[in-house]
């Protein structure tokens, strides 16, 4: 099960990319993939959560994708079932609108700093005074939600009403009933009211506010009664000396608002902000209006994207599969009609072998394919005129990695290790991007270590996407009858950003030192220049 936002904020204050990927073989995707893949890109490009806490839950989706074919459907059916239904959808609109208004104010009173009497607040995580503002602010945000949810029509989608109903659920908690009020302070600890109905303990009413009517009452009336019963010199005061005796009251104030505010900050508002902030209940309810905010984010990426997008077809199947039709990176495509869409089918080949010169889109493709792959699994729309795909159980990008000083092994050992990695953690499920391999060594032992590996994700069954300049290796795979030969198009000279069959054989190095100043010629005229 996985962590909720409350639970990954416990020590620090609320921050968005607070979820982390999880480890090699374990998650979908892991650190390196997530990093390759440039995740924290999609994820600006996909946010339009309007809350602090909608924008957590789309993060952690994106760091742990789901990967199972139902809950996708289901996320992808609550997606229509808004994009349909528009009274639904502007009634959810209004929901996230007020809670993106007063949600900080409940993150203030969970994890703000109390200044102490006198202190003044500087900084947004910091409380002064008391805490009665903030407390009465904080609860308030959680109490309008419920009773907006409450009033909202109940949705059809499993998913959406799933939602609707743990938000709803809340308001049948102790956490709810403390934050209602009143709550009571006894020698059992803090109560609710349905708690305190089978009590006959004394108890503290606490009611956030530091004027308490009752107490000052009840301080008078004994004061009354002193003078009733017990007549003296000390009570015998007339009418005339009252304006004189005011004058005692400012001290008496100036002890009063220390004492009763502290009791109540100390004894009251602390204890019971600690209980929420690890309450599951609240945990639950936070992170379903994150997952309700996360939905109406992909309606508004997809609106705001300014090419075609889709929700993509998922089907069942024993191996990864995947067929993009004009196809657009959801980064560098977003708001950009120029953008080259590619179409991409890689089915019972299994393996895709890309070449083709530097700059001509190799990389960007490849991640195009796999951001959409990692899209689709957290039920997003994705860039392109049709998709059709199988949910993948791992989503692998290796690059070349720099060795480190005490690694041992050197490069093409730090590279190797990565690759096992990767290849013990596949199943016939996975999508494999591998951006050269074997770099780091002589050509030979290059071309006999790429062929072992690649034979041997082929023999697993997984989709593998190898990006290379090593047309000989390709020669030897569609030789072999292995594979799919594909290379990026280059039209008089420059790139088309088109991905075509065949097998690129040259580099165009020298167009791309020309391009940034360091062709043989540049190279003489700074030799000539420093003379």
């Amino acid at each position: 099960m996985k962590k909720t936002i409350l639970q990954g904020w416990q020590d620090v204050w609320p921050t968005i990319k607070s979820s982390k990927p999880l480890a090699t073989g374990v998650g979908v995707i892991d650190e390196s993939a997530f990093n390759t893949i440039e995740v924290d890109k999609v994820f600006d490009a996909v946010n339009h959560a309007a809350t602090t806490i909608g924008q957590a839950v789309l993060y952690r989706s994106l760091t742990q994708p789901l990967a199972t074919l139902d809950e996708i459907k289901a996320k992808q059916d609550a997606v229509e079932e808004l994009r349909n239904n528009s009274a639904l959808k502007e009634a959810l609109e209004r929901i996230l609108e007020n809670a993106a208004s007063h949600e900080n104010s409940f993150y203030l009173l969970l994890f703000g700093e109390f200044m102490g009497s006198f202190g003044t607040a500087r900084e947004t995580h910091e409380i002064e005074g008391y805490g009665y503002l903030q407390y009465v602010r904080g609860i308030r945000f959680m109490l309008e939600l419920v009773t907006q949810v409450q009033e909202t029509e109940l949705p059809q989608s499993i998913y959406l009403k799933d939602l609707f109903d743990k938000i709803k659920a809340f308001a049948g908690t102790r956490v709810y009933s403390l934050m209602q009020g009143p709550a009571y302070i006894s020698e059992n600890g803090i109560q609710s009211k349905q708690e305190r109905k089978n009590s006959f303990s004394p108890a503290i009413i606490f009611k956030p506010r530091l004027f308490k009517p009752l107490l000052i009452a009840l301080f008078f009336a004994g004061v009354w009664a002193l003078a009733h019963f017990f007549p003296t010199d000390m009570f015998n005061i007339s009418v005339q000396a009252i304006p004189t005796a005011s004058i005692f009251f400012v001290p008496l104030l100036l002890v009063y608002f220390p004492v009763i505010g502290g009791f109540d900050r100390d004894s009251c508002i602390i204890p019971l902000r600690n209980e929420f902030k690890n309450s599951p209940d609240v945990a639950e309810t936070l992170d379903a209006l994150g997952q309700l905010d996360e939905l109406m984010a992909f309606i508004k990426f997809a609106d705001a994207f300014g090419s075609p997008v889709v929700l993509p077809t998922l089907i069942d199947g024993e191996h990864h599969r995947i067929n993009l039709a004009d196809a657009k990176n959801p980064v560098l495509g977003k708001e950009n009609p120029e953008y080259v869409g590619n179409d991409f089918v890689l089915e019972e080949d299994k393996l895709v072998l890309i070449t083709g010169p530097n700059s001509g889109g190799k990389t960007a493709f490849c991640k195009t394919i796999t951001q959409i792959q990692l899209l689709a699994q957290i039920g997003c729309y994705v860039p392109a005129k049709a998709v059709m795909l199988t949910v993948a159980d791992r989503i692998f990008y290796q690059v070349s990695e720099v060795s480190h000083l005490n690694d041992g092994e050197g490069r093409f050992g730090t590279e190797l290790k990565r690759t096992k990695d990767i290849f013990l953690a596949t199943s016939p499920k996975s999508l494999v991007v591998l951006d050269e391999l074997s770099e780091g060594t002589t050509f030979e032992e290059k071309m006999e270590s790429s062929s072992n590996v690649l034979n041997g994700f082929y023999r697993k069954g997984n989709s593998t996407i190898l990006i290379t300049h090593n047309h000989q290796l390709v020669d030897e795979f569609v030789r072999q009858r292995i594979g799919l030969p594909r290379q990026v198009e280059f039209a008089n000279d420059a790139p088309s950003y088109k991905l075509i069959a065949g097998i690129s054989r040259v580099s165009h190095a020298d167009r791309v030192a020309k391009k940034i100043g360091f062709s043989k010629e540049d190279i003489d005229n700074y030799l000539a220049d420093a003379k």
